[in-house]
């Protein structure tokens, strides 16, 4: 049996470096009463304004939610919206020091209007060109700082395509933590799906991994996951596949060893933000115990807790504990 109370404790030690793109979500709630005179659209009250963490801000918030020390590196724009995730980032204890703000890019906003609990419209904020030479010169400066100085045991790359993770940042960060003997764990996107080569767990979900290496068959049995594991491994040299299935819960493989997890049965309300709870805890649960299967369970566990939430909104650390200790041992 596992000892939950001990593992969960065990974060508190963590020092964790998430790098990527952070995004501001903006929710407006309001009612509908008419539709308007000047075009064919619903006419929203609004009644209330949200800001919440999104996108490697919502896995460091994770992180942070388990007790793990969590420092985000990323580059913002400078604008209002970056003040505003700044003092987010404070307010739950994110160490904000190694973050750098351009002139030359925006903040990500995704604001969400909603009325009777459905969403009419999102309106997207956002650059996603990649870092010039000269911001990621700058940028490559501060994870540097960051690694001699605050001495990570796990870095997490978390990629939204939002232009922070070039080819040139990635392979120099992962440079550095092979040197360091420091854990690196990816959520990749499509642009720069196969720059990761030989990390420690990487983290796909199955549409993103059947488009990048164009699988067209259909299902996810665990011969399937397999060859995709062997052909992953193949191309990047890493040392865990860990591919979340949607509703049909998680795959991991290690070396010749690889299994299905299924799905726990829940209330889902909204997946947005579940892939980051998903390698926030993984990178923990690895990182504390090197025991892959328990990572998987764990995490896979976490995905649909946060799942019931509505919106982006980090892992309850008590409740993920008990419902560990009532499904796993």
């Amino acid at each position: 049996m596992t000892d939950f109370k001990k593992l969960f404790a065990g974060f508190s030690s963590l020092r964790v470096g998430i790098i990527g793109d952070v995004m501001l979500d903006t929710y407006m709630w309001g009612k509908v009463d008419r539709i308007s005179p000047e075009a064919p659209v619903p006419v929203v009250t609004l009644q209330n304004k949200e800001y919440r963490i999104g996108g490697a801000g919502n896995v460091a918030l994770n992180c942070r939610s388990l007790e793990a020390q969590a420092t985000l590196l990323t580059v913002t724009g400078d604008d209002a919206d970056a003040q505003v995730l700044r003092g987010l980032f404070e307010q739950y204890g994110i160490n904000t020091t190694y973050m750098l703000s351009s002139s030359g890019r925006i903040t990500t906003n995704k604001m969400r209007i909603i009325s009777r609990s459905q969403q009419m419209m999102r309106l997207d904020a956002e650059v996603t060109h990649d870092l010039d030479a000269g911001e990621e010169t700058r940028f490559l400066e501060q994870v540097a700082l960051y690694l001699e100085k605050e001495r990570p045991q796990v870095i997490i790359l978390e990629d939204y395509n939002k232009g922070v993770l070039t080819a040139r940042v990635i392979r120099q960060v992962i440079d550095w933590c092979k040197e360091k003997k420091i854990i690196v764990t990816v959520d990749p996107k499509r642009r720069n799906f196969f720059s990761y080569s030989g990390v420690d767990i990487f983290k796909p979900n199955l549409k993103e991994v059947k488009e990048a290496l164009n699988i067209t068959t259909e299902g996810a049995g665990e011969a399937v996951m397999h060859s995709i594991h062997q052909e992953l491994n193949r191309q990047l040299q890493h040392d865990i596949s860990f591919i979340t299935l949607s509703e049909k819960g998680v795959f991991y493989q290690q070396g010749n060893v690889g299994y299905i997890i299924p799905s726990h049965i829940r209330n889902i309300a909204d997946v947005s933000g579940a892939g980051d709870t998903v390698i926030a805890v993984a990178s923990l649960v690895y990182a504390v115990t090197r025991d892959v299967k328990l990572m998987a369970e764990t995490a896979n566990i976490a995905g649909g807790l946060v799942c019931e939430e509505v919106g982006t909104a980090p892992i309850n650390s008590e409740k993920l504990m008990q419902e560990c200790e009532l499904l796993l041992n």
